[in-house]
């Protein structure tokens, strides 16, 4: 039997009522089962979606994830944003259109989990928003009316560098071209600017605006921004998100938008708020991430589309290079943040119990800070296991949290050993540095980008990588055997991480994109 369509009238009544269960209860089984239930009974197809969403993000309230349920979830949208589309309702199109996206890219699937479905099947997984007819119309390139100029002659390259709440991976790139004789360099932190953090903040109101509605937004972002387009010549955005999605909501005129893609965005809504067409370079610090969000982003592999580069990160790795102390330093298993899930430490705690089965001298370091709790059910979840593990090898010595330290190179002075045991990463700087300094490095086979044609086997020297913690254990324990052994191991490792990402090395790759054009 078919129920019979809820009225408009009664809408307002049933969300209240939702929300309260959602508050009261949305973190047990119950309240996923009755919204469910609810969007099957309900006739009204704007309101099955509702409830559909409100299920599957009880679901993952509770610390788990239905794919089904959370697929069917933003489907269910995506069909309301086609019918709003239609009918010419940019808002309520863009309304639909964030449901279905943030459905599509929860914290606790992609990045509080082992395991991706974008990363496993990125056409698959965003198949639905591809034959969406809203989706179609708001990702559609806005364009730009000239083409950027060339660079300047006569005179410095003005050069804008700018971000959205991290700069973590700026400072090299920044003092280069401050005392650089051919550029003029700006510094625009997004988040800190009064004008142009809430137009950044508001993804909704981007979308709405694509779909050629809140004019106002356009009006406002085309007068913050405009001062600092006619500025620069060439535009340095780090990290595709809030500020790369802004700076392409206007046309840039002549000036030359840059945007680097670390690792995290690809696991996000942003790119696709990005409007390619008004950017001309787009930047990765790895092959494997380029593959990825060329999958994402088929517009990457048509005519026409930025101009794709490869550029690891700016790292000043020779003051790494520190004499090792003496004693059991190769005994000494390091692993730089494990700050999120991710970084899987659980995996890195798998293999010290392997190392230690041959010889209790192994001990595992962990530098930075420990998971977000706060972060999600499913990171307080796979928290609660890693603080089991580390209950019982703490008081044994096994384990020392050393926490977040500023001398990183003091601290690996006192490790033999570094690790790389995530599941993801762009470039893994933390592992990069540790090789630098001369500790053997151990790069597990990162399972988002396992068996492609791009990944850590690719990125690092082939004998660096392993496919299980026996494996890691094995090669830590070929090569830590003796003193003499391990010392060459990190002496070839620190020479290889030198001469291959050392900051003088991967320098003149900036030089060539932001001054050459």
């Amino acid at each position: 039997m078919v129920a019979p369509k809820v009225p408009d009238r009664l809408r307002a009544k049933l969300a209240r009522r939702v929300s309260l269960s959602m508050s009261e209860g949305g973190r047990k089984a119950g309240a996923t089962l009755v919204l469910k239930d609810a969007a099957r009974l309900t006739a009204d197809r704007a309101l099955r979606a509702d409830l559909l969403a409100e299920a599957a993000r009880a679901d993952l309230e509770r610390g788990h994830d239905d794919p089904a349920l959370r697929r069917s979830a933003y489907e269910a949208a995506l069909t309301t944003a086609d019918r709003w589309y239609a009918k010419g309702d940019a808002k309520k199109t863009a309304a639909s259109l964030s449901s279905a996206l943030t459905l599509a890219f929860p914290r606790a699937v992609h990045f509080d989990s082992l395991t991706s479905p974008l990363a496993e099947d990125p056409a698959g997984y965003l198949a639905p928003f591809r034959a969406s007819t809203a989706f179609q119309a708001m990702t559609a390139p806005r364009g730009r009316a000239v083409p950027a100029a060339a660079p300047p002659a006569g005179r410095p390259l003005r050069l804008l560098v700018t971000t959205y709440s991290n700069a973590n991976f700026l400072q090299a790139i920044r003092d280069r071209y401050a005392d650089h004789p051919g550029v003029e360099i700006r510094f625009l932190e997004v988040k800190e600017d009064e004008t142009l953090r809430p137009l950044a903040r508001g993804a909704q109101r981007m979308m709405e605006y694509a779909l050629g509605g809140a004019a106002t937004l356009g009006e406002r972002a085309e007068k913050a921004l405009r001062p600092h387009l006619d500025w620069a010549d060439t535009v340095f955005v780090d990290w595709c998100t809030n500020a790369a999605a802004l700076f392409t909501l206007v046309d840039p005129g002549t000036t030359r938008i840059v945007v680097r893609l670390h690792s995290y965005e690809a696991f996000t809504l942003w790119p696709h708020l990005m409007d390619l067409d008004r950017v001309d370079d787009l930047v990765f610090v790895g092959d494997h991430l380029r593959d990825l969000v060329a999958d994402c982003l088929p517009r990457l592999r048509e005519p026409g589309a930025p101009a794709l580069h490869v550029i690891a990160n700016a790292m000043d790795l020779e003051r790494f290079r520190q004499e090792k102390t003496g004693g059991d330093t190769r005994f000494t298993v390091g692993l730089i943040g494990a700050g999120v899930v991710a970084k899987d430490p659980r995996w890195a705690v798998e293999v010290l119990r392997r190392l230690r089965e041959h010889d209790e001298r192994y001990r595992l370091v962990v530098i930075g800070d420990g998971l977000d709790r706060k972060a999600s059910a499913a990171a307080r979840a796979y928290d609660d296991l890693l603080r089991r593990d580390l209950a019982e090898l703490e008081p044994t010595g096994a384990v020392r949290l050393l926490g977040r330290t500023e001398d990183v190179p003091g601290a690996l002075t006192g490790i033999g050993v570094i690790l790389s045991s995530s599941v993801r990463e762009s470039f893994h700087c933390g592992l990069v540095e540790g090789a630098a300094s001369g500790a053997l490095p151990v790069v597990r086979d990162w399972p988002f980008f396992a068996g492609k044609e791009h990944g850590a086997r690719t990125l690092f020297p082939a004998d660096w990588v392993v496919g299980s913690p026996e494996e890691a254990a094995d090669r830590i324990l070929a090569l830590t055997g003796t003193e003499e052994t391990w010392r060459k191991a990190g002496a070839e490792a620190a020479e290889h991480a030198l001469t291959t990402w050392d900051w003088p090395v991967i320098s003149p790759g900036f030089d060539r994109l932001l001054l050459e054009g």
